[in-house]
C-alpha cells in the first residue's frame, strides 16, 4: 500500500505548483500539508515524492518559457560549434546556468543525511519562513531595481545560483526566495530577478526529481499518485508561473514576505502546542 493516496497526491500537488516559484517556500508547504495529513515528512519515499512531483513544476516552466529555452540551447549549440557565435549573450547565459548549479549540486550530495534528517524538521520550516522573510524584505528595500535581464553577468548567475543552498539547508526559506533575494541585492529589477530564478530552477530541480524517482517508486509510494501529484503540480504551476510575472511588474514583494511571517508564526504555534508534530 501506497504511504501517499491519490487524493494526498492531488492536494500536494496543487500545494507543490502554486508554491514552487512563489517567494513563499514550497518544500516548507509541502512539510507542513504533508504534518497535516499525517504523512511522515522524514519518510525516503515521502522525500522522494516531494523531489518528483517538483519535475512537473519544472516542465511547466519548460512549457512557459519555451521560445527563450530555445533561443538559449540553440545560441549555445551555435557557440560550442563555432567560435564567432560565442559573444552572443545567451551562449554565455546558457554557460552561467550550468555553473551556478554546481555548487547546489555539491552541497546536495554532500549533506544529504543532514537535509533529509535534522533539517527536515518543521521547526526549521518555521524558523526559515520567519527569517527569511526578513532577507527578502531587506533586499526589496535595498536593491535599486535599475538592471534588465540583459544587463546580468557572470557573477549574477553564480551568486543567485549558490543561494540556492540556502533553501537546500533550510526548508522553508525558499528557493525562489533565496534566489530572486539575491538578484535584487544585485540591483537586478524584480522581473529579471523573478525570470533568472525560473531559469536557475531548471537544471538544479530537474536534477533533484530524477535523482530522487527511485526512492519514490521503491520504498511505498504507488505509480499512480505519483503520476497525479505531477500532473496536478504541472498544471497549478503553469499557472502560478503567469500571475507570478504579471505580478511583479506592479508589486513589491511586501505581500510575499506578510504571509510567509504569518504561517512561519502560526507553524510555531501548532508544534508549541503539540498540535502538529515536527
Amino acid at each position: 500500500m501506497s504511504v501517499i493516496s491519490v487524493g494526498q497526491a492531488v492536494v500536494l500537488g496543487a500545494v507543490e505548483g502554486v508554491t514552487e516559484f512563489l517567494p513563499v517556500s514550497s518544500t516548507g508547504h509541502l512539510k507542513i500539508t504533508e504534518g497535516l495529513m499525517g504523512i511522515p515528512v522524514e519518510d525516503n519515499a515521502v522525500v522522494g515524492f516531494s523531489a518528483v512531483i517538483q519535475v512537473g513544476a519544472i516542465a511547466a516552466v519548460l512549457v512557459y518559457f519555451f521560445k527563450d529555452i530555445v533561443r538559449i540551447v540553440s545560441a549555445w549549440l551555435r557557440g560550442l560549434a563555432r567560435k564567432e557565435e560565442r559573444h552572443h549573450h545567451d551562449y554565455k547565459f546558457a554557460w552561467w546556468v550550468i555553473a551556478a548549479t554546481v555548487p547546489i549540486v555539491v552541497v546536495g550530495l554532500a549533506a544529504k543525511p543532514l537535509i533529509e534528517g535534522p533539517l527536515a524538521s518543521l521547526w526549521v520550516v518555521a524558523g526559515s519562513l520567519i527569517v527569511g522573510s526578513g532577507v527578502m524584505w531587506t533586499a526589496d528595500q535595498m536593491g535599486r531595481h535599475k538592471r534588465g535581464e540583459d544587463d546580468t553577468s557572470f557573477k549574477d548567475a553564480m551568486l543567485v545560483g549558490s543561494s540556492q543552498i540556502l533553501a537546500l539547508l533550510f526548508p522553508g526559506f525558499s528557493r525562489s526566495g533565496a534566489t530572486m533575494s539575491t538578484a535584487l541585492i544585485l540591483d537586478l529589477d524584480r522581473l529579471a530577478a523573478t525570470r533568472l530564478s525560473f531559469f536557475l530552477g531548471i537544471p538544479a530541480l530537474t536534477g533533484a526529481g530524477l535523482y530522487e524517482l527511485k526512492d519514490a517508486l521503491g520504498t511505498g509510494v504507488g505509480a499512480v499518485p505519483l503520476a497525479a501529484g505531477t500532473v496536478v503540480s504541472f498544471v497549478v504551476a503553469y499557472a502560478s508561473i503567469a500571475w507570478l510575472l504579471r505580478f511583479v511588474t506592479k508589486h513589491s514583494f511586501n505581500a510575499f514576505v506578510v504571509y510567509r511571517i504569518i504561517v512561519g508564526v502560526l507553524l510555531l504555534g501548532l508544534l508549541a502546542t503539540g498540535s502538529l508534530s515536527s
